[in-house]
């Protein structure tokens, strides 16, 4: 499919999500953005609309390892077709980023992921693994290319500082 064809594709997507996760959905979980936070806002807005879930009522966790790290996602409330959803686009991410493609967290941060640019240059150095979680997924992330786990690094503190996340699992 062409590239202008996806991002069509993805644009329809994020306008359903956008519908779907009204403010409604806000209520439950965490509150919304911090007053004057509107970056965080967007991110949580386009997040829901690549994830799929309320981003209000997820929670990710971004967590370094000495080989790459951890990308988490699960939702804080009960919620079947969220789980659901959250393992399939851990599924896509898996796949879209073992093929170099970061395109969806550039979509989400509307900008250029700090570390995306080495990790699609090293894509064959990085492997990713998909996890069920209780509540969502994870996909764990590695390496044995020192250039490629700095990148990660780079990549997942990025993530958990725009996405106001923990760096380890709370239990």
């Amino acid at each position: 499919m062409p590239p202008r064809s996806t991002h069509l594709l993805l644009a329809a997507g994020m306008a359903a999500t956008l519908s779907a996760c009204g403010p409604g959905d806000r209520g439950a979980g965490r509150a919304g953005p911090p007053a004057g936070d509107s970056g965080f806002a967007g991110v949580q807005r386009r997040g829901a609309a690549v994830m799929g879930v309320n981003q209000y009522t997820s929670r990710h966790v971004f967590e370094a390892l000495a080989d790459g790290g951890r990308i988490e996602l699960q939702r804080s409330v009960d919620d079947s077709a969220g789980v659901a959803q959250i393992r399939r686009h851990m599924q896509l991410i898996a796949r879209q980023f073992a093929a170099g493609d970061f395109r969806l967290p550039g979509i989400v941060h509307d900008r250029e992921v700090p570390g995306t640019r080495i990790m699609a240059d090293r894509h064959g150095a990085i492997s990713y693994a998909v996890e069920s979680l209780p509540r969502g997924g994870a996909v764990r992330v590695r390496s044995s290319d020192t250039l490629a786990v700095r990148a990660i690094h780079e990549f997942l503190a990025f993530q958990r500082q725009d996405h106001h996340a923990s760096a380890h699992h709370d239990s």
